[in-house]
């Protein structure tokens, strides 16, 4: 703790005023017309990107909305597009050992990630045209580059700006369990996006259409919510490892970055070869991989889950079973 102090304060023996000598705290109306200055920037910045987030997100939604009022069945395939990563999501949620997250909290959270998706939408879109113009391996670049990086950093954005600064973020797995809620804020506004694309454009009918892409986009959200909740678990390490923060969420980003990049260039690639190698159908290829993929991603976190929930009851069985009086941080308040 010393370190992080000058050496003036250090030695002092807190006899001396070191207003603007080691210290500092606002005194005269400089000083505070300086603190209004920043907290106005400040905050005045992030309501700026928030309102922007929401402009561009009421942009993307006009076509879903259109298309529901014209055909209100529609909405039922929007909301069973988003179950499978609902489910997933809840499960994660239910992993915390530790204590339940505030319902505020998950709420604010998958609405900034609906919000943040924008962003990610408005990049892919600039930036896509251009790399995949690259013979043979722009989509590659594309999807390595831009795609996974981008898409993962807007979902960990949405947890890094509300929940993280939030006294009952307090363990390292309440990162995964938010860095999911994001996931699934994600995966729901790219399906109705999806969806409502496929069927304005579709030849066939809208049912038809509604039917199969929600199908595809089902499978797609868990996804999301893996990925995520990898960087997340990454978030709440470095949120208690505050020398290793930086290094931290970049490992996080590097690995849900990664591992997105990676199904989005395969998914394309190998569901055909199984299907042309095997005799199988496309479609049962395609489902095959998708859930084989997500099982395989799905256990490294789990693993991370899993090893964390084993420590946690370990250290609070020891802590129980210690002679010590003192209460700890696992034990209720004596009455």
């Amino acid at each position: 703790m010393d370190q992080r102090r000058d050496l003036v304060e250090r030695a002092d023996e807190q006899s001396r005023d070191l207003q603007e000598v080691s210290t500092w705290e606002p005194r005269t109306v400089v000083d505070r017309l300086a603190y209004v200055l920043y907290n106005a920037v400040n905050y005045g910045l992030q309501t700026i990107v928030l309102a922007v987030a929401l402009g561009i997100t009421l942009l993307l939604l006009v076509q879903p909305a259109v298309l529901v009022l014209e055909e209100p069945s529609l909405s039922f395939f929007f909301g069973l597009s988003v179950v499978p990563a609902a489910l997933l999501a809840g499960f994660i949620w239910y992993t915390d050992i530790t204590s339940s997250e505030p319902l505020s909290l998950l709420v604010a959270t998958f609405i900034l990630a609906v919000l943040f998706a924008t962003f990610a939408a408005v990049v892919n879109s600039a930036v896509g045209p251009v790399l995949q113009a690259i013979p043979v391996i722009g989509t590659v670049l594309f999807f390595y580059l831009i795609v996974g990086p981008v898409e993962e950093a807007v979902k960990l954005l949405a947890v890094r700006v509300f929940a993280y600064r939030s006294d009952t973020f307090d363990a390292v797995i309440d990162g995964a369990v938010y860095g999911a809620i994001a996931g699934l804020g994600f995966a729901a506004i790219e399906n109705a996006i999806y969806i409502a694309s496929t069927v304005a454009t579709a030849e066939v009918g809208t049912i038809t259409a509604a039917t199969g892409i929600a199908t595809v986009r089902a499978l797609v959200g868990p996804g999301h919510v893996i990925y995520s909740a990898i960087a997340g678990y990454y978030l709440g390490l470095a949120k208690f490892n505050p020398e290793h923060a930086g290094p931290l969420v970049a490992k996080g980003l590097l690995i849900a970055a990664f591992v997105h990049a990676t199904y989005n260039t395969t998914v394309g690639i190998v569901p055909g070869l199984v299907a042309e190698t095997y005799a199988v159908s496309f479609e049962l290829a395609f489902v095959g991989y998708v859930i084989l993929f997500d099982l395989v991603v799905g256990y490294y976190l789990y693993r991370k889950i899993a090893r964390y929930r084993r420590t946690y009851r370990a250290v609070r069985d020891e802590t129980r079973a210690s002679p010590k009086p003192e209460l700890t941080e696992f034990d209720p308040p004596r009455r």
